[in-house]
């Protein structure tokens, strides 16, 4: 039997050989929901700031759309964005409305850097001719006569190309060492991968092999029930189907606390699930197979003990008092436990920690976890967490995603945290080049006015610098946030009534605004 280490050991090696590299680094969007015109770019990590129904959530509502739709029929991909109990999906709720007129079409396109190596379905292993690569798709709204209530989608475009190495440059506008790109982007190409040609009823989708001989196959558009990339395989399309996996890989975390104060079965999942379930188990995983080996293979100390320490120590970050964490096993009922020690050595199982400390506690596990990679969506990660602590988390944050001064590898892994907030404490201490300010602006269109989300980023940085999409945030739209302390309205001298705000002694620790 091998020991722990010994497994560790393989684990590594095949996360290294399969290559799980993956980021996504712009999207744009258009006819989906209130998201028309949308170009956006992502770097390691994105903080995108607004206020609630704005439409941030619908920019992780496209990404999860798209990841649903590499993996899944059509109308299934719909279900997943509508989940909320309905048996059948309305496909109307995701085009853009303006007034009782609904857009046409919804057009998707992404640049993203996809693994190196893979696995298909079967098991089958994949390589990829090239690594960064641009997707894109036109769906439109079908109203089918068995239907006609719900409607169906159909596909108007599908394509999937190269970008060349030598463009690297110019498509990663975020701050980056030439090391790092290397390591990310990789092969070459002169041919697309999948394209469209014909329009009507006589367009063709073609899938072309990736050694640019034999004949693509050619598919009808019309009927197609999903996307040609959700079926692509290692034998016919190995870097198609890398995209897909990519695309896969995309997940938006809305990590709930009943699930994470579950204990977890000896034979429960040794992954972090979406919800936070099987905390205890990815935890325990972790620490029983290792990660913490030193390069030359030996350990000074038990490799257990170092997951243990290393999540103990961040969590010491948020909660001053933390000494230990361990994973209790009951033997008798074959349940793993999270529990965490403090310095008067007292010990809290996880149902008796609160929201926010659960939803810290998952992310540090994320962080020492190298099978957790790609794109990581996260909303209001700040819930539950004190404004003193805010700092810890955006580290932690920050941490998580890969370091772009240093090549990807099994220490720095292709991993990219996207979050979403309308927190003032995050706002003001979030690093300057990863804020995106959501807006709602009135555009015309055909004669109509309607309202759609802008993405805007800070003077001066690589967003606005580099990038001729993204707009400026203009400092008075800053207020709310540098400045959430508002005034007390004017005239209002009936009510005897005081805020906290309002009183004398506390004044003088005020924004400048207030006073």
């Amino acid at each position: 039997m091998l020991r722990g280490e010994e497994v560790w050991g393989i684990v590594k090696v095949c996360c290294l050989d399969i290559g799980v590299y993956c980021m996504l680094t712009r999207l744009k969007v258009s006819g989906f929901k209130n998201l028309v015109d949308v170009d956006v770019r992502f770097g390691p990590f994105t903080c995108i700031a607004g206020a609630n129904g704005v439409g941030k959530s619908n920019l992780f509502d496209a990404i999860k759309f798209l990841s649903a739709l590499a993996d899944r029929p059509l109308i299934e991909a719909v279900a997943v964005i509508r989940n909320e109990g309905e048996r059948i999906a309305d496909v109307h709720s995701l085009f853009h409305r303006v007034g009782k007129q609904l857009a046409k079409e919804i057009s998707f396109e992404v640049e993203m850097i996809i693994p190196e190596k893979g696995v298909d379905d079967l098991g089958q292993n994949a390589e990829a001719s090239i690594t960064f690569l641009r997707y894109s798709l036109v769906l439109r709204l079908r109203e089918d006569e068995y239907l006609q209530s719900l409607g169906s989608l159909e596909i108007q475009k599908e394509e999937l190309s190269h970008i060349n190495i030598g463009d690297g440059p110019k498509n990663l506008l975020f701050d980056h060492k030439p090391g790092w790109r290397r390591s990310a982007i990789k092969g070459r190409r002169t041919s697309p991968f999948i394209s469209t040609e014909g329009s009507g009823e006589t367009r063709i989708i073609k899938r072309h092999q990736d050694g640019n001989s034999g004949r693509p196959l050619r598919l009808s558009a019309v009927n197609l029930p999903r996307t040609v990339l959700s079926v692509a395989n290692a034998a016919e399309s190995p870097t198609a189907l890398l995209a897909r996996r990519e695309m896969q890989s995309w997940r938006l975390l809305q990590l709930e606390p009943s699930a994470l104060r579950k204990p977890d079965e000896y034979n429960a999942p040794s992954k972090l699930g979406e919800d936070g379930a099987h905390l205890a188990a990815t935890l325990f995983h972790l620490a029983k197979f290792g990660y913490g080996q030193s390069k030359n293979g030996k350990d000074n100390r038990s490799i257990e003990s170092k997951i243990y320490s290393r999540v103990a120590n961040r969590l010491a970050e948020l909660i001053n008092d933390v000494h230990d964490i361990t994973i209790d096993q009951d033997e008798r009922r074959e349940l793993l436990t999270l529990q965490v020690t403090d310095k008067y050595r007292t010990t809290y199982p996880a149902r008796s920690l609160s929201d926010g400390t659960l939803r810290f506690l998952a992310l540090a596990v994320i962080e020492q976890d190298p099978q957790t990679q790609g794109l990581l969506c996260l909303e209001e990660p700040e819930n539950g967490i004190h404004p003193e602590r805010i700092p810890a988390m955006l580290k932690l944050l920050q941490e998580i995603a890969t370091d772009t001064t240093e090549p990807i590898g099994f220490d720095n892994p292709l991993r990219q945290v996207l979050v979403n907030t309308h927190s003032p404490a995050v706002v003001t201490q979030v690093l300057a080049d990863s804020l995106l300010l959501a807006e709602l602006k009135e555009s015309i269109r055909n004669g109509s006015v309607f309202k759609r989300v802008t993405f805007s980023g800070l003077s001066n940085t690589w967003r606005t610098n580099l990038s001729e999409k993204t707009g400026t945030i203009s400092k008075g739209n800053l207020i709310a946030y540098l400045n959430p302390i508002l005034k007390p309205e004017e005239g209002n001298t009936t009510s005897k009534k005081q805020r906290v705000a309002d009183r004398p002694d506390f004044q003088p620790y005020l924004p400048m605004f207030h006073k």
